[in-house]
């Protein structure tokens, strides 16, 4: 969910957490996470092995991440859907993108069951 922070501040908590438990008891919803305010965030770079930390985003941006949900559902159509009657879709943008599956260097999958969680 991307968007101007002070337009989701007019929206309420509970109209979020009613979507999510909906989207959960269906069976969609895996995982989903609010972000606090961009004031909070820090941005992580690594150029030839000298680590730079630097508070928030991009200056040049006006639009911040605000949550993330992590679906199950059996096709884009579907997943589109479901971002449709995410509340901050009326004044976020919603971005859909699939999980790619990771492949390690020898051409083979990884064990979804044996993948650590970071």
């Amino acid at each position: 969910m991307y968007g101007e922070e002070c337009k989701i501040a007019a929206m309420t908590d509970e109209e979020c957490m009613k979507y999510d438990a909906e989207i959960r008891k269906a069976g969609w919803c895996k995982a989903s996470e609010p972000l606090q305010q961009v004031e909070t965030a820090k941005n992580v770079r690594v150029r030839e092995g000298k680590v730079s930390i630097v508070d928030g985003p991009f200056v040049e941006t006006k639009e911040s991440l605000a949550g993330n949900y992590l679906v199950d559902v059996k096709d884009m159509n579907e997943a589109l859907e479901i971002a449709a009657r995410i509340p901050p879709a009326q004044v976020r943008s919603i971005e859909v993108q699939p999980l790619r599956e990771l492949v390690i260097t020898q051409g083979k999958h990884r064990d979804k069951s044996s993948a650590e969680k970071i």
